[in-house]
């Protein structure tokens, strides 16, 4: 008997060893469809799934809404959970049997920033000045090639991004990557922050960053485009593939010193070395170039009228060039047999087209626009099988839906062209777990981002909600909710599993971050097979995941599947930016380690903080001066304070005159070492518990995590990963403004010269007011100190805050200061 309990225990044990269940790490918003991939090597029966606080690990929602598909490559059981009909705001993860997923959020604000978070690798990508290094690169660029009579002559055009991992810079990616930016920017104008300037450092400069940086781009275009007949096409060429190192140490020599050189746009098929391209026109580039300088005209017009009128006419003399030569002028390749084999150009030109009609209202563009449209009614990858490298570029046709906002008989064509397109993936993908109906070509992840924008887009053109699942499903797949369980972009979310080793000489060389890359992505098996030059350098962690069907490697060794690309990524910004709810600039936060110190205010107001563990001496003082001053205040306590009975007292009556309470940790552990912040003392299992212990003992005093979603740490002392832990869970760490020393009320006379009187405490932070003041500053002070502390300073509290406001200042709740 004891042999078959133990055989069957065993049985249990390896299938929920082989079972996973997948999510969209990022999370959900609380009214968008939601749904859970679980995933088995074993023959698994499921027919119900808990949806469980992460908090309190309470099922919080339970379902039986579970659809079972054909076994996905590799996997014997494939089921979608659904959990769409809960809609509360909370940390949660799905529980099946043992099996959990990992933990995510139901946020209305969850995309929120994430549109500004992918600029990140576009600075990191600058080329010239890198603001991510604080250097300047490839100074020298360049000289001209194809061109006989201007052969080997110098030109200017040091700017722009590098394409990839490597440093080849194109403009068939670069004008797609600058019109994607104003695009998104134009369409969703209030998801932009402005917390960078033109140079790419931090500073604001009041324009958008998304417009910085497609700035950036056009200054680029513009040098690439110096005469009405003269365009070039590209930077350098795979002798660039040298080895890994960074940008400001490339070495690569073309014979010129450390010139590169820039193809002339001839029309023709090039290739120095060993290969060659199969060019046969100039319209795919001069539609880029046009489209883009048309809508920079209309964007920056607000900002340099100058450079708008310049524009114009820059956009009208590409169009012109691109009707004279049609056909595609493709990247040149050298000595391996990969470029960008672009085959189309009518809607580049159609783009160019419907915007150029937009900014001058000459029907003649339309009429163009139109033509050009019916030429390529559906972008032919959508619904193929595979296809070469950028072979339909780019993936998505925008000019589509400018044609179909206008008011004409075609207006109803091109939304069915859209709405083709969609249903061609919609048929391919409807079948398997994932509903993803992509090609797993190279830049798998690109053609995501495409279709999400063509989803988002016939939306805003039809009432249709066919295609809403499979939206929700694609968006979910860039952020984990695929086999390998892994989002996309890189340090996106911060909190989650995303690529750790990218093919890039930023973090195999340095360990630098390249956040908001987005990755290749998946390519099938029999492509991965073929590519020349790829090397496993690590042990594969998604080995289990990876099949005969499509594979993905999280290692630099693996440039097919795991390399960031500035297009991409830059396509993606319009999609995230859609799904933000900010009605305008966000407030900006003083952050330190991923924690808020306070935010940047004009207006005059504080924050109050007290935070408590052992003692409780300054109770009745505190609650009776913020009484009489009718001032909120927040309150961050321990587990251990709050399961104090001699403390419920106060704590009633905090909560009964409305001032926020939050969490302390549940034992006041430290986190990291006191000197070497970056050291942890404790495991995350041991955060987690310590964390959910305090909100446990919160629980009796009906204080829920949604209520108390910030948390002021232990010793007010913290990291970078403590913050990613606690956002994990939908906390949000926050602590007292740096040089505000009302925290020193702590310090006893025994600590000698680190002792603070409240005399001093009090000097402090009027000078501090009357020298920078004190807007959007949270102060912290102790709930109570140690006994050989007499001087205790929260018998000053009413003069501090009288003082204050006297002085104009309003004293808000933490989460009223930052939300």
């Amino acid at each position: 008997m004891f042999i078959k309990i133990f055989f069957l225990y065993f049985l249990s044990s390896l299938s929920i060893a082989q079972s996973w269940i997948r999510v969209n790490q990022l999370g959900y918003k609380p009214e968008s469809i939601k749904i859970a991939i679980f995933l088995s090597k074993e023959f698994f029966e499921v027919d119900n799934f808990d949806l469980v606080d992460a908090i309190t690990d309470e099922v919080v929602f339970h379902s039986k809404r579970i659809l079972k598909f054909k076994p996905w490559d590799g996997f014997n059981s494939s089921l979608r959970c659904d959990f769409s009909d809960f809609y509360k705001e909370g940390c949660y993860y799905i529980a099946i049997r043992n099996i959990k997923s990992p933990i995510f959020m139901i946020d209305k604000n969850i995309y929120n920033g994430t549109a500004d978070f992918l600029l990140n690798y576009m600075r990191q990508q600058r080329c010239r000045f890198n603001p991510f290094l604080n250097d300047s690169c490839h100074t020298k660029d360049g000289f001209v090639i194809y061109n006989p009579p201007l052969d080997s002559t110098h030109i200017d055009v040091t700017g722009g991004w590098h394409d990839a991992s490597d440093y080849l810079q194109y403009v068939t990616t670069s004008a797609n990557a600058t019109y994607q930016m104003l695009f998104a920017y134009e369409m969703n104008k209030n998801s932009f922050s402005d917390n960078y300037n033109y140079s790419g450092k931090p500073l604001s400069n009041s324009v958008p960053d998304i417009l910085d940086e497609a700035r950036w781009g056009i200054d680029w275009l513009l040098k690439m485009n110096p005469d009405d007949s003269i365009m070039y096409n590209q930077i350098a060429d795979d002798r660039d593939h040298m080895s890994f190192r960074l940008p400001t140490e490339d070495q690569v020599d073309y014979g010129k010193g450390k010139e590169r050189p820039v193809y002339f746009c001839t029309g023709e098929p090039q290739g120095i070395i060993k290969y060659k391209n199969r060019s046969n026109g100039i319209a795919s580039t001069a539609g880029k170039f046009a489209s883009a300088f048309a809508l920079a005209s209309e964007i920056f017009s607000k900002y340099d009228s100058a450079l708008s009128v310049k524009l114009l006419k820059k956009s009208i003399a590409a169009y012109k060039y691109g009707k004279n030569h049609p056909g595609v002028c493709q990247t040149a390749p050298c000595r391996a047999p990969y470029f960008y084999e672009e085959d189309n150009c009518n809607d580049d030109m159609e783009l160019a087209a419907v915007q150029l009609f937009r900014i001058t209202g000459y029907e003649s563009y339309l009429a163009e626009a139109i033509q050009y449209g019916r030429e390529e009614k559906v972008i032919p990858w959508m619904g193929s099988d595979t296809a070469k490298h950028y072979q339909w570029y780019p993936f998505v046709n925008i000019g589509h839906y400018l044609l179909a906002q206008n008011k004409m008989p075609e207006k109803e064509y091109f939304s069915q062209f859209i709405q083709e397109g969609l249903e061609r993936i919609f048929q391919k993908g409807k079948d398997n777990v994932f509903f993803v109906g992509i090609p797993f070509i190279w830049c798998s992840n690109n053609l995501i981002a495409a279709a999400l924008t063509q989803l988002s887009l016939y939306k805003k053109l039809s009432e249709d909600k066919k295609y809403d699942q499979m939206e929700a499903m694609l968006r979910d797949w860039l952020f984990g909710c695929n086999p390998w369980g892994t989002s996309m972009i890189v340090g996106l979310p911060a909190y989650g599993d995303s690529p750790e080793d990218p093919h890039s000489a930023f973090s195999y060389l340095y360990n630098y971050k390249i956040n908001g890359g987005l990755v290749d992505g998946p390519v099938y098996t029999s492509i991965y097979k073929k590519l020349l030059g790829i090397n496993l350098y690590q042990d594969d962690e998604y080995k289990e995941f990876q099949n005969n069907f499509i594979v993905y490697h999280d290692d630099y060794g693996d440039y097919s599947t795991n390399e960031p690309t500035m297009d991409g990524t830059a396509s993606l910004t319009y999609y995230l930016s859609s799904l933000e709810t900010r009605k305008g600039i966000n407030k900006k936060y003083l952050v330190d380690a991923g924690g808020i110190t306070g935010i940047q205010d004009s207006l005059k107001s504080i924050s109050i903080i007290f935070s408590g563990h052992e003692y409780a001496d300054g109770a009745e003082i505190i609650i009776n001066t913020l009484d009489d001053l009718i001032v909120k205040a927040s309150f961050f306590f321990t587990g251990d304070f709050y399961r104090n009975e001699n403390n419920k007292k106060y704590i009633d009556k905090l909560k009964s005159a409305g001032h926020y309470l939050g969490a302390h940790s549940d034992k006041h552990l430290l986190y990291c070492d006191s000197e070497k912040r970056d050291s942890l003392l404790v495991n995350h299992d041991e955060f987690l518990a310590d964390l959910k212990n305090n909100y446990m003992a919160m629980k009796k005093f009906s204080i829920n995590p949604n209520e108390a979603k910030y948390f002021l740490p232990p010793y007010e002392w913290y990291n970078q990963t403590i913050s990613d832990w606690a956002e994990n869970l939908g906390i949000k760490i926050i602590n007292f403004s740096p040089g505000t020393y009302t925290n020193a009320d702590y310090t006893i006379p025994q600590m000698n010269e680190s002792y603070r009187d409240s005399k001093w405490i009090m000097e402090k932070i009027h000078a501090l007011e009357k020298s920078q003041l004190l807007n959007g500053k949270i102060l912290l002070i102790h709930f109570g100190t140690h006994p050989d502390r007499t001087d205790k300073f929260y018998n000053h509290l009413e003069e501090l805050i009288s003082s204050l406001l006297n002085k104009g200042y309003h004293f808000k709740r933490i989460d009223d200061l930052i939300d």
